[in-house]
C-alpha cells in the first residue's frame, strides 16, 4: 500500500505513481458506487478524487495561517507525508506499515531531484512545471508518467539492495592499475577523438565515465569541465540503472563460471528421456516452452494488430537525454547546466555514458545570474512592510538593469516567448524606476515574479522544447565508433569485471587484521565515496556470509544500523555505540585536514523531525555540514569521514573502538585512488 504524488495549488494532478496493492484498493472503492453498465473512472481522476479533501485542506491552511501539515497518520494505518515546493505539493502514502516518515520524505526529495535533473529551472515555475510534467498529449503524459515512475522504482530497488544508495555515496571497483588504464583511454583517446571529429555538430564532450552495474570503473572530466558533484553523479547512475537493470541472473552465472574454473570437472550420463521416443529433431526442446497453435477471430487479430502499430516505437539508444546538473565555469555558476547524457550499452551490465555541452548552454548561466537576483529581491519585496519605500533596494538594480537588457537585446526578438520577456521586462522598469519617485513595495512584488516567470520561460525553450533537443547531436556513426573503442579496450576484461562488481572488497583480507569484525561501510564524504564489502544474498549466489538466513539477517543488521546512525546525527551526535544482541555496533563522523590530521569535534546543529532526510541524493546534508564546520578553518582544506562498523558482540569493547581507529587509518589510502 504505497503512493507518491505530485499535485498543483488547484489540485490538479502532475504524477503519480502507486503499487499494485493500492491502485486495487482505489479501484474497489470505485467500482462499488458504480451503476450497472456504467463505466469506471480513470484511475488519474479516481486519485485525484480520493486526494481532493487532503489537497484542498492544505490550501487552505497556507492561505488562512501560512502553514500546513508536515505528517499525520490515520486511523487504519496509513501514514502521509507531505511537503511543499513551491507550487507543488508532494505527498506520499504508506498503508503496509514498511516504510518510516523518514523512508517517505526521504522518496519525495528523491523524486523532486530527478524533476530538478530532468526539467532544470522549469522547475523554480509551477505553471512552466505543470506543462511539462503534464502534456496535453495523453500518449505523450503517459509515457513521461511511465519512466519516472520507472525511476522511482528503481531507486526504491537498489536502495534496498545496494550498499552505495543506501548510504548515497560513490562506490567504485577497487582495481588501482585498470582504473588508471581507462582513465587514461578515456582522456587520450575517446574524449579526444570525439571533439576533433566534425560529426560532433557542435558539442564537445566534458565528462565520460564507464559503470559496472552500480560501480564505477573509470571516470574522466575535460580540463574545461566543472566537477560533477555526488548527487548528480548518483542522480545519473540511477537513470542508466533504469535504463539497464541489474541481470541478477546473468551476474549469478559469471560468478559461478569464475569459481567452477578451479573446481575438478564431473563427467556424467544424462537420464534417459521419458518413454525413449525423443527422436533427434525435438532433442533439446522444452515442451513447456512448445508453440501453441489456436484460432483467434480475425476481428480480434486485427483489433490487436492496430493496437500494436499505436504503440509508441522503442526508443533510439543514439538519441541524448536532456539532463541538467550543476556546473561551475569561468564565465560562472549555474546549479542546474543543461548537458546531453548519451548512454550505451557495452555488454550486459557494462555502460559508457558520455555528458555533453550543448551548444547556448551559456544562457543558462544568464539565466540562473537574473533569477538569482530576482528571487533575492522577491523575498524582500515580501518582508517589507505594505507601504513601504525600497529606494535602498532599487538602487542595487541599477547594475542589474544595464545586464538584462543587454541580454534582452542579445536574444531573438522574432518569437513570441523572448518578446514576453522583454514585455515583462519593460513593464517591471516603468514601476520600479518611474520619475514620480520611489515605489510601494507591494506594487512591484507582481512585475517581480512576472519577470522570473518569463525568464524560465526563456530558459525552457532553449533547452526543453521538442525542437531543441534534437537540434544537435553527435552522430550515431561517431557513437558506434566510440562504442567500438571502448569494448576494444575491455573485452578481455568484461567477465572480470561483472564478478568485480559482485565481489569488489572481501571481509577475509580483513579477518586476520581485526578479528571479530563482521562489516564496515566508510564514506568520504567530501568526495562522496564509499568502500564496503560486498553484500550478496541473492538466492544463487554465495557469499562470505553463505546463504539463507544467516546472509539477510547481517544485511537486514547492516540496513538497520545506517537508520539509526542516521537519527543520532540530526540529533547532534557524531559517535554511536550499542549493543544489540550478539552484535556490537559502532558509528563515527569526524573532519580531518587535508593531510589526515583529525580536526577537533564541534556541537553540531539539531535539525527537526521533519526537516531533509540526511543524505546526498535528494539534497547533500554533508555539504552544508562541511560548511557549518569550515566557518572556523578557513584557512584549511576540510573533509569530513563516516565509519559504520559491526562487530561479534563477544569482543571486548577496547579492542572495537581499537579496530575502529585502526580500520580508519587503513582505509584512508585507498579512498585517495584517483578518479578524476
Amino acid at each position: 500500500m504505497k503512493c507518491l504524488l505530485v499535485v498543483s495549488e488547484s489540485a490538479e494532478v502532475l504524477f503519480y505513481w502507486t503499487d499494485p496493492d493500492f491502485e486495487q484498493n482505489i479501484r474497489e472503492q470505485y467500482g462499488v458506487t458504480l451503476q450497472e453498465g456504467e463505466r469506471p473512472p480513470a484511475f488519474e481522476d479516481s486519485i485525484n478524487t480520493v486526494f481532493a479533501p487532503l489537497i484542498i485542506s492544505c490550501s487552505t491552511m497556507i492561505e488562512k495561517i501560512g502553514d500546513t501539515y508536515s505528517s499525520f497518520s490515520t486511523e487504519n494505518g496509513h501514514l502521509y507525508i507531505l511537503h511543499q515546493f513551491g507550487e507543488c505539493l508532494y505527498i506520499a502514502v504508506n498503508g503496509d506499515g514498511e516504510e518510516s516518515e523518514e523512508d517517505l520524505r526521504r522518496k519525495i526529495y528523491v523524486m523532486r531531484k530527478l524533476t530538478e535533473v530532468h526539467f532544470g529551472m522549469v522547475t523554480l515555475s509551477g505553471t512552466l512545471l505543470r506543462k511539462e510534467l503534464r502534456p496535453q498529449d495523453t500518449a505523450q503524459r503517459n509515457r513521461l508518467w511511465k519512466m519516472m515512475q520507472s525511476l522511482l522504482e528503481t531507486y526504491s530497488r537498489l536502495r534496498m539492495q545496494d550498499q552505495s544508495f543506501l548510504v548515497e555515496a560513490v562506490e567504485r571497483l577497487i582495481h588501482p592499475a585498470l582504473c588508471e588504464q581507462c582513465i587514461e583511454f578515456l582522456e587520450r583517446r575517446l574524449v579526444q577523438q570525439i571533439n576533433s571529429s566534425v560529426e560532433r555538430a557542435g558539442e564537445e564532450v566534458l565528462h565520460a565515465f564507464i559503470l559496472v552495474q552500480t560501480k564505477l570503473l573509470a571516470f574522466y572530466s575535460s580540463r574545461n569541465a566543472s566537477t560533477v558533484k555526488p548527487s548528480d553523479l548518483l542522480a545519473l547512475m540511477l537513470i542508466v540503472q533504469n535504463l539497464y537493470p541489474i541481470n541478477t541472473d546473468l551476474e549469478d552465472t559469471a560468478s559461478e563460471e569464475v569459481e567452477s574454473s578451479s573446481v575438478p570437472e564431473v563427467f556424467y550420463t544424462p537420464e534417459h528421456s521419458p518413454g525413449g521416443s525423443n527422436t533427434a529433431g525435438s532433442a533439446g526442446r522444452d515442451p513447456e516452452n512448445a508453440p501453441v497453435f489456436q484460432f483467434v477471430d480475425p476481428d480480434i487479430q486485427m483489433a490487436e494488430d492496430s493496437l500494436r502499430t499505436l504503440e509508441a516505437p522503442p526508443p533510439d539508444p543514439s538519441a541524448p537525454r536532456r539532463v541538467f546538473l550543476e556546473a561551475t565555469f569561468r564565465e560562472g555558476y549555474c546549479s542546474m547546466m543543461p548537458h546531453s547524457m548519451y548512454c550505451r550499452p557495452l555488454w550486459p551490465g557494462l555502460s559508457l555514458v558520455l555528458l555533453t555541452k550543448i551548444p547556448n548552454s551559456q544562457v543558462a548561466i544568464q539565466v540562473y545570474y537574473f533569477l538569482e537576483h530576482f528571487t533575492s529581491l522577491e523575498k524582500k519585496l515580501s518582508e517589507e512592510p505594505e507601504g513601504s519605500v525600497l529606494s535602498r533596494t532599487l538602487s542595487a538594480l541599477l547594475e542589474l538593469r544595464g545586464k538584462l537588457d543587454k541580454f534582452v537585446r542579445a536574444l531573438n526578438g522574432s518569437d513570441i516567448q523572448f518578446s514576453q520577456l522583454q514585455n515583462t521586462w519593460t513593464e517591471f522598469k516603468s514601476k520600479a524606476f518611474s520619475r514620480g519617485g520611489p515605489v510601494n513595495s507591494r506594487e512591484l512584488l507582481q512585475p517581480c515574479r512576472a519577470v522570473k516567470k518569463q525568464l524560465c520561460a526563456v530558459y525552457r525553450q532553449y533547452f526543453l522544447a521538442e525542437q531543441a533537443g534534437r537540434a544537435q547531436r553527435l552522430s550515431p556513426s561517431l557513437q558506434e565508433k566510440a562504442l567500438a573503442m571502448v569494448q576494444d579496450k575491455l573485452v578481455d576484461w568484461k567477465d572480470f569485471l561483472l564478478v568485480k562488481s559482485k565481489r569488489n572488497i572481501t571481509m577475509v583480507s580483513y579477518l586476520e587484521d581485526f578479528p571479530g569484525l563482521v562489516h564496515f561501510i566508510y564514506v568520504d564524504r567530501t568526495a562522496g565515496h564509499m568502500i564496503a564489502p560486498s553484500l550478496n544474498v541473492t538466492d544463487r549466489s554465495t557469499s562470505e556470509l553463505g546463504k539463507g538466513p544467516l546472509a539477510h539477517f547481517i544485511k537486514s543488521k547492516v540496513w538497520s544500523l545506517v537508520g539509526t546512525a542516521r537519527r543520532y546525527l540530526q540529533k547532534g551526535y557524531t559517535t554511536v555505540t550499542l549493543r544489540d544482541g550478539d552484535y556490537y555496533f559502532c558509528y563515527f563522523l569526524w573532519f580531518e585536514n587535508e593531510t589526515g590530521y583529525k580536526l577537533e569535534v564541534i556541537e553540531l546543529p539539531v535539525l527537526p523531525d521533519d526537516s531533509a532526510p540526511i543524505g546526498m541524493l535528494g539534497v547533500d546534508y554533508y555539504r552544508k555540514l562541511l560548511r557549518y564546520y569550515s566557518k572556523n578553518h578557513q584557512t584549511e582544506v576540510v573533509k569530513c569521514y563516516e565509519l559504520l562498523t559491526i562487530h561479534l558482540g563477544v569482543i571486548p569493547t577496547e579492542y572495537i573502538l581499537q579496530h575502529c581507529c585502526q580500520l580508519a587509518r587503513k582505509l584512508w589510502e585507498p579512498s585517495r585512488i584517483p578518479l578524476l
